[in-house]
């Protein structure tokens, strides 16, 4: 009779498993941490990429302070969005709210205050241009961050999504009572002190949507123009 011997594996005490444990907790911390990170920055760089250009961005803050403390742009303002145009009153008008919907970005009703002063509160009809369903320019003023945080009913994230927006998609103005269905014709990047999309035509009825890009900076602003359709 043969007997054959098998050599027993030592048992890893607990005391040993939790050393372990500990040994790869810091590669573990280390792989969270570079997610994190990612999910932050990945929408910026995309963004970038697809646009063909690149820059070192800052996160967006409502407040930015320049140089030395004395210095202060408050972004939650839309005067700060184009620094270099002209201050105008808003249109008198009896109607001071209204209401815009963008089912492809699950924007349903959002209040917009004409010649309001807090992006944080609501979107901005910007002063001075058009009302909606008239002839000229209506302009309004939305805030953006990152993109994985909008919520269509906060006003801080609410056009976070605009740069999905497509042409020929609809976007539907409640103004006095009167709904406007305007399609989106086109999609710009301008510098902050392109001033020229603020400016009325009156050749036809147009809505021009503002926001800035990439999601989560104040870099550049983003234009979403539309026309009225006519029922």
């Amino acid at each position: 009779m043969i007997y054959k011997y098998l050599k027993k594996e030592p048992k890893i005490s607990w005391v040993k498993k939790q050393t372990k444990i500990w040994q790869i907790m810091p590669f573990a911390f280390l792989v969270l941490g570079g997610f994190f990170l990612l999910s932050v920055f990945w929408p910026i760089l995309s963004y970038e990429f697809k646009s063909q250009r690149f820059s070192a961005d800052k996160l967006i803050s409502p407040v930015e302070v320049l140089g030395d403390s004395a210095t202060v742009i408050d972004y939650s303002q839309p005067s700060s969005w184009f620094p270099t145009a002209p201050s105008l009153s808003a249109q008198t008008s009896k109607i001071t709210h209204y209401s815009i919907s963008i089912p492809k970005l699950k924007i349903d009703k959002a209040v917009v205050q004409v010649g309001g002063q807090d992006l944080m509160e609501s979107l901005v009809h910007y002063p001075g241009t058009s009302l909606p369903g008239q002839y000229g320019n209506a302009v309004i003023f939305g805030h953006s961050v990152l993109p994985q945080f909008f919520n269509p009913k906060n006003y801080k994230t609410i056009f976070s999504t605009l740069p999905t927006i497509k042409k020929g998609e609809e976007i539907f103005v409640d103004f006095d009572g009167i709904l406007y269905r305007y399609e989106v014709t086109s999609l710009e990047e301008v510098a902050p002190d392109n001033v020229m999309v603020l400016e009325q035509r009156y050749d036809s009825e147009y809505l021009s949507l503002i926001t800035c890009v990439p999601p989560g900076t104040y870099l550049r602003r983003l234009v979403v123009r539309a026309k009225l359709i006519k029922f």
